[in-house]
């Protein structure tokens, strides 16, 4: 049985994390979030420590690792911003991090936590779930099969409505979460390289606070992609009360994939205890990815658009 910490512990994705390392037959022995709304802890770790200052948390883990009783991992489900120094954190104290997307904000960071990886031992892993949903290896499978010239038409499209209260947080703040391309987006832009092979172009179109739209190019692929947190530009024929529509078409043939995604996160941790995780060098591309997009200076509505930008008002 492994020993886990968790920084995070309030947050949307938290009770994934924990469902997952209880489901993989390990202990949660510490937590820690500057919000006490953590009642979701007496589900999965009732006896878990738990802290709402990091200086604390910090000392209780320091006293751990001086004991001989330290953490082997420190889950990190923290403000994408803060991710950097938590990974830092959790290998100073000679455990293994396990990271929620994105890994880092800067493609840099990548640089120089390697560095720490190779002065530690340690690893970082970071939750790419998508390259473990069946559909999507399915999917890889296919277009590894294809001819090198082919290129595949692609619409990635992913509306997740959010209320008001979104653009308050630091979510809606894009020195912190990255902007909306980074926050909702990244998992996406590491399937389609992962699938499609690696960039050549990277276009954008719109890049707002709700939404953000683009054109790419991959080895075997054309992509037009559309992002978005308002629910005004879900599509009209979607069914009453359903608030996320996603959907990636391949040639004009929709890819069914809207089930599979609950254990996915258990199934990354599977795969992370048996030394299989995705490390920094996987995670690399679409850091790259969702950077460029962030700098870019969107072009408007010209050339390979997403049909869904002509609903921007």
């Amino acid at each position: 049985m492994k020993k886990f910490a968790l920084i995070g512990a309030a947050g949307y994705i938290a009770p994934r994390h924990m469902k997952a390392i209880k489901e993989t037959g390990n202990d949660l022995a510490a937590a820690f979030d500057p919000n006490d709304s953590v009642g979701i802890l007496d589900s999965y770790f009732p006896e878990a420590d738990f802290f709402t200052e990091f200086e604390r948390f910090d000392r209780h883990i320091d006293k751990m690792r001086r004991r001989a009783n330290g953490v082997d991992y420190i889950s990190i489900c923290s403000p994408n911003y803060l991710h950097d120094a938590h990974i830092r954190f959790a290998l100073r104290n000679r455990a293994n991090a396990i990271c929620e997307k994105p890994l880092v904000l800067n493609p840099w960071n990548i640089d120089g936590l390697s560095e720490i990886e190779q002065e530690t031992g340690a690893k970082i892993y970071n939750v790419l779930q998508l390259r473990l949903h069946p559909v999507i290896r399915q999917l890889r499978e296919r277009i590894a099969k294809a001819p090198a010239a082919k290129r595949f038409d692609v619409d990635l499209t992913y509306i997740t409505s959010r209320g008001h209260w979104y653009g308050s947080s630091w979510k809606g703040n894009i020195q912190k979460s990255g902007g909306i391309a980074t926050n909702i987006g990244v998992h996406f832009f590491d399937m389609l390289q992962w699938v499609f092979g690696e960039c050549q172009e990277n276009t954008v179109h719109v890049h707002r606070d709700d939404c953000a739209a683009g054109y790419l190019t991959y080895r075997q692929a054309r992509v037009r992609w559309f992002l978005s947190i308002d629910a005004r530009h879900l599509p009209p024929d979607i069914a009453a009360g359903k608030r996320t529509h996603r959907s990636i078409q391949i040639d004009g043939e929709e890819l069914e994939f809207s089930e599979g995604f609950a254990d996915l996160h258990t199934a990354s941790y599977a795969e992370i205890l048996k030394g299989n995780g995705f490390g920094l060098q996987e995670a690399r591309p679409s850091i790259e990815a969702v950077y460029a997009i962030r700098q870019a200076v969107p072009v408007g509505l010209v050339g390979e658009y997403h049909p869904l930008c002509r609903s921007i008002s």
